[in-house]
């Protein structure tokens, strides 16, 4: 398993696994057998983990999982069919994985302080659909953060089911701070009297006020939903707050900085349980994936020892020292800085905009992505420390970070040439290192 800093002393140089074992070991003993069966495919997975290894994995919403998930993820579990919940399923023979699922709830329920947890959505996103259909009907208005100022697709894009659905009215950041205008929540709230609130955010670099949104609900009668997908995983490892006491549903993934498999789940109280799973199965999904599911089990484990509580506060202050370190060189940070995983950083000081500062970055070996500014209709670039700091990267590392990434948006750089430096880097902390 990959571990935090304080638990992964550094190898010299000459211990370090090589670049073959970097590659392999993540794969186990079935690689050779991929490899016998379909050969094509096994090098596709083998140049996968290679590139995970061989830049720095800056994008917010991703990060390494622990060897023991992978392992459940490729377990014969994957092989069952389990429509339905423990002790009701449609199907036999599910009395192993029926065990396996109750054990991911009875995690997750104490990991978060919830009375009920469903942790069978595919994802985010189908967890978000499943909070809507228990608590909405088609034609509601709904109260969330507008996609310009970093709310996610299922926040009323019209390209998705939450806009052609349900008619959604957006609330911001104020322009200066990028900081979300609770008073124009709540004045928003009262003139447009929505049936929901939704507190979350794909790029708000700051702790959200969940007791204000709770009051803002309560003001209007409107359920209160947090789609808390990034900072879950903060929340697990106590460096944020915890939306569960305040709101009706929390929805969220199980990957991102919780470092589980990627997929999703729903935390609500026992009053909305039934309406929950229903909403779930049968009206959204269909059968459970059971190796998935096994598998958030194993993260949620992970997430309740003290290594993942000291792992979740070095990511923090891992974001943190980055920030500290782009500010410092010229790049603008929005917010003035982070309290969470992620940073939002606006490239134009430098003379690009976001999509060829990515590619910049991305030729140096960076991989981030783009977002909304809270300022006008620009775009900046979006990046997280999870990866890294599971990686066993600390605050020294992240000045190195900081100076790669300033150093390849100078316009007179080669962001080629940083490629070496990068690869030394990471080198010294593998993903997945060889014992």
């Amino acid at each position: 398993m990959s571990v935090t800093p304080a638990a992964a002393p550094r190898r010299p140089a000459d211990e370090l696994p090589s670049a073959a074992a970097q590659r392999t070991s993540a794969l186990g003993p079935d690689l050779d057998a991929l490899r016998r069966q379909d050969p094509e495919l096994a090098e596709i997975l083998v140049a996968e983990l290679q590139r995970q290894s061989d830049g720095l994995q800056l994008i917010a919403a991703e990060n390494f999982t622990s060897r023991a998930v992978l392992t459940a993820l490729g377990s014969p579990l994957a092989n069952k069919y389990a429509e339905g919940y423990p002790g009701a399923r449609h199907h036999g023979g599910c009395e192993l994985v029926d065990v396996a699922e109750r054990i991911a709830v009875d995690r997750a329920r104490a990991l978060f302080g919830a009375e009920h947890a469903n942790v069978q959505p595919h994802s985010g996103s189908s967890a978000v659909l499943a909070a809507y259909a228990a608590l909405l009907r088609p034609g509601d208005t709904v109260l969330a953060m507008g996609l310009p100022h970093g709310g996610h697709l299922t926040h009323g894009s019209p390209a998705n089911f939450s806009g052609r659905w349900f008619h959604f009215i957006g609330y911001g950041v104020e322009a200066e701070s990028g900081l979300i205008d609770y008073e124009q929540v709540r004045a928003l709230a009262r003139a447009h009297r929505p049936k929901a609130v939704v507190c979350g955010s794909i790029s708000y670099p700051r702790h959200i006020d969940y007791a204000a949104f709770r009051d803002i609900a309560d003001d209007v009668g409107a359920y209160l939903i947090a789609d808390a997908a990034h900072p879950m995983g903060l929340v697990a490892g106590g460096a944020a707050p915890n939306p569960v006491p305040y709101a009706d549903v929390v929805c969220a993934t199980t990957h991102k900085v919780l470092r589980g498999p990627r997929g999703g789940m729903l935390l609500c109280g026992h009053d909305l349980a039934e309406r929950i799973d229903r909403a779930v199965f049968p009206f959204t999904q269909g059968g459970a994936q059971m190796h998935t599911i096994a598998a958030k089990a194993v993260a949620f484990g992970e997430a309740a020892t003290p290594a993942f509580t000291a792992y979740a506060h070095q990511v923090v202050a891992n974001a943190r020292a980055l920030g500290g370190g782009l500010a410092d060189a010229g790049l603008v940070v929005t917010t003035g800085g982070t309290d969470t995983h992620l940073l939002t950083v606006d490239p134009a000081p430098f003379g690009f905009d976001a999509r060829a500062a990515r590619g910049r970055l991305s030729a140096a070996g960076l991989v981030l992505d783009t977002c909304a500014l809270p300022h006008g209709d620009s775009r900046g670039l979006r990046l997280g420390t999870a990866a890294v700091t599971t990686q066993g990267m600390g605050e020294a590392e992240m000045a190195s970070i900081a100076e790669l990434f300033v150093t390849a948006l100078r316009a007179d750089s080669e962001p080629g040439r940083l490629r070496g430096d990068v690869r030394e880097l990471v080198r010294r902390f593998p993903p997945y290192p060889d014992r």
